[in-house]
């Protein structure tokens, strides 16, 4: 008989049974982080006696809408700033202690959710009898708004309140997977894009030390994080355009979070990320990896040929075709290091749309995914690099191997209803679906990604620098990038010293 009701450390929780596999939606894993502790430490839940059905999904966080993230099959029909959910697919709620695979959704830090259809855990469950988690976080300036320094203690800590989120989640794991089926002692985080740059983080926080064991990293590193001097520029931009005294900093716990969920939308792309503050995260993530912080977790890594053409493509800059415009997109996405990029870099080439994706993917995605793996390698861990070849042909073929394009490939969910539109309908998805899809299920179970349809996968070192080339033939490239990752180490090094 299908056991669908399990006891958690909070209560009985009912599934649902969905053909092989038990599914529970909407478990709280702290508690709603409304009224006073809004910017505060996520908090357990609050035990329940009745058994809870668990058989919707909770609401997504507080997001404002983003078409490129509903492009990607992003839902914001349900959200609130009562959000600390999350979900779990088992093939069966017994003692089988199976691997675990904790899901970090993506979306700049500011939209997303991991009860997207396309999240899915049915067929890792089923093709690999694995457990897989996805649960919400806080996003934009309820999750990363940096308050401390005008707000005192009372708002220590603010600034990160998201990945303390996904220290809940992954703290709630341990308590209560074993009744699931699942065995915390081999859990896998998994993540994409600001998902990846979580776990870039996680990888580096002592608090989430033993909270996990093995780390698969999609278009996503340990970058992309704010010092705590400009995200205190962030914040009191913020405060004046919500006209807050930095004396009357309580004032924002009163104010509709819809109020501050448009009022930060207004704000630049990355705004609002992680910020290297006090004792969660006292030092730069790729510091503390580089002193050996994750020397213990074997990493899966890699990024998409052409992240950067997923954004690009939908700015209608690059169609009018203004010189003096697209020169100014160049000098804005690069600031003071422009000059140094383009006397190094483009070498009197005309500026075009083509070289701003590859400098941005570079600049991103691929050269922070290859210094993690260099830090990694350096400490002795068991890395495996990938790249993500495959170019979907809609829009005429013009979006490329874009960002966020290998996730149905990932998750096996390309029969999901408007994935045709990202992916389009050729019958050659099917089969790379299942490469990738069973090369993770591979990583979660054993550490090592190999399977026996792909060829032979080295684990990385920095003499060949072997990379994994998903596309409709798998290959084993070495060092594919070779003269951008050289090009942009030795500019990387010139900028840093020209400071």
């Amino acid at each position: 008989m299908t056991v669908t009701i399990v006891e958690s450390v909070y209560g009985k929780l009912r599934g649902q049974q969905q053909g092989n596999v038990t599914v529970w939606k909407g478990i709280p894993y702290a508690k709603p982080p409304i009224d006073d502790l809004r910017f505060r430490a996520p908090q357990p839940p609050e035990p329940w006696t009745e058994v809870r059905e668990a058989v919707l999904f909770g609401p997504s966080a507080m997001q404002a809408s983003n078409g490129i993230m509903e492009f990607l099959g992003n839902q914001t029909d349900n959200t609130s700033e009562d959000c600390l959910y999350l979900n779990v697919w088992s093939p069966a709620a017994d003692s089988r202690r199976r691997p675990v695979m904790v899901w970090i959704h993506g979306g700049a830090f500011t939209t997303g959710s991991g009860s997207s259809q396309a999240y899915d855990g049915r067929s890792f469950a089923t093709e690999g009898d694995v457990v897989v988690v996805t649960f919400n976080y806080r996003l934009g300036a309820l999750g990363f708004l940096h308050l401390g320094d005008v707000g005192g203690d009372d708002f220590s800590g603010s600034c990160n309140c998201g990945i303390l989120d996904q220290i809940a989640a992954l703290q709630w794991v341990q308590d209560n997977i074993g009744e699931f089926g699942g065995d915390p002692e081999r859990v896998t985080i998994f993540g994409e894009s600001a998902g990846a740059m979580s776990i870039g983080v996680l990888l580096a926080v002592p608090k989430a030390k033993g909270l996990f064991h093995q780390a698969i990293m999609q278009s996503g590193a340990a970058a992309n994080l704010l010092s705590s001097t400009i995200a205190e520029k962030v914040s009191s931009r913020l405060l004046a355009a919500l006209k807050i005294g930095h004396g009357e900093v309580d004032k924002i716990r009163q104010i509709p979070a819809q109020q501050l969920v448009d009022t930060a939308a207004l704000f630049p792309a990355m705004s609002l990320v992680p910020v290297v503050e006090g004792d969660l995260l006292p030092v730069h993530p790729e510091q503390a990896i580089a002193e050996g912080a994750a020397k213990e977790i074997p990493v899966l890594i890699g990024t998409n040929k052409d992240e950067y053409r997923l954004f690009s493509f939908f700015d209608p800059r690059w169609k009018r075709g203004d010189k003096d415009e697209i020169s100014s997109i160049f000098e804005h996405a690069f600031g003071l290091k422009w000059l140094g990029i383009s006397q190094s870099l483009i070498d009197g080439e005309e500026l075009n749309q083509s070289i701003y994706d590859k400098l941005m993917t570079m600049s991103l995605f691929t050269f922070p995914a290859l210094k993690l793996a260099e830090l990694q390698v350096t400490q002795g861990a068991p890395v495996w690099i990938y790249r993500f070849d495959w170019e979907t042909p809609v829009f005429d073929g013009e979006l490329k191997a874009c960002h966020g394009l290998e996730l149905p490939f990932v998750w096996n969910t390309l029969s999901k209803a408007g994935t045709e539109k990202l992916t389009g309908i050729l019958e050659e998805r099917k089969k790379l679906a299942e490469e990738m899809h069973h090369s993770w299920i591979r990583f979660a179970r054993s550490g090592n990604p190999n399977t026996p349809k792909l060829p032979e996968w080295r684990v990385y070192n920095l003499e060949h620098r072997p990379v994994m080339i998903f596309n409709r033939e798998n290959v084993l490239v070495h060092d594919p990038n070779s003269e951008e990752r050289k090009t942009w180490k030795n500019l990387m090094v010139h900028l840093e010293k020209s400071r």
